[in-house]
């Protein structure tokens, strides 16, 4: 059953609709640096993932499926027919799931630092019960230390800080809900039938979802899809590079056809 996400609305309510979906453990706040160059040309509407920010938080395990039909309720609450998407991570998973299975309600597609598929599945399953013991702050240290090059985040610390509270601050269960929707994903057989116009973006130095393992595989396989690396970055490369990745997302998202 779909739960009613949280989301935050700017920029014109008449331009086109796009929606973005962050990482595991991040809120709306995960998107600052792309609202205003992204608002100038859409209605920008960022979400939390069931179980973030100020979402419900259904009890038990998800899956992909689910994370998926909260976006298209969404949709439908906002009477939105067909929409762009833009996902980082966790959220990239879920666009890549959406246009799989949902295609009809997808316009263009940009999937940052993500993921065809998990891996084993054992490591996720390990963290769900992790943060369920210890809380969400057991693992925000590690999980921000991926998210950054050792230089951006010797130079940045306040950034590092905020969202290593921003992770901290997810509840337990809404965290561990989401690892085990990852712990049995993998859409790999069905990328060669998406129809959506797609960019994958990944970070040259991303240890989280190396590009060579990660995003190559998607490029490879979804027809026609525009791939860009980004160099001296890490995985959250919405923050990192905002520049440039918004200069990539603004071109790809205002592309005809």
């Amino acid at each position: 059953m779909s739960v009613d996400l949280h989301y935050v609305e700017s920029g014109p309510a008449d331009a086109p609709p796009l929606l973005l979906g962050g990482s595991l453990g991040t809120t709306t706040e995960m998107w600052e640096p792309q609202v205003e160059a992204l608002s100038a040309a859409f209605r920008v509407i960022r979400f939390d993932h069931r179980g973030h920010g100020r979402s419900p938080v259904p009890a038990g395990p998800s899956t992909m499926a689910d994370l998926a039909g909260d976006v298209v309720a969404l949709l439908d609450r906002l009477d939105i027919g067909r929409a762009h998407y833009a996902g980082l991570s966790l959220g990239g998973m879920v666009g890549q799931w959406l246009a799989v299975h949902h295609a009809e309600r997808l316009d263009r597609l940009a999937l940052l630092a993500t993921s065809p598929y998990a891996g084993p599945a054992g490591p996720w399953h390990e963290r769900a019960a992790l943060v369920r013991a210890r809380g969400t702050g057991a693992v925000a240290d590690t999980v921000v230390g991926r998210w950054f090059t050792p230089d951006f985040a010797r130079e940045h610390p306040g950034d590092v800080a905020l969202l290593r509270d921003l992770v901290a601050a997810t509840d337990p269960e809404g965290y561990a809900g989401c690892c085990e929707a990852v712990a049995g994903y993998d859409v790999r057989g069905d990328l060669p039938g998406v129809t959506a116009p797609t960019l994958v973006v990944a970070g040259a130095e991303d240890p989280s979802t190396p590009a060579d393992r990660h995003a190559d595989v998607i490029a490879r396989l979804v027809p026609g899809a525009g791939y860009t690396t980004l160099p001296a970055t890490a995985h959250l490369v919405s923050w990192q590079r905002p520049d440039e990745v918004n200069a990539l997302l603004l071109r790809h998202f205002s592309a005809q056809g």
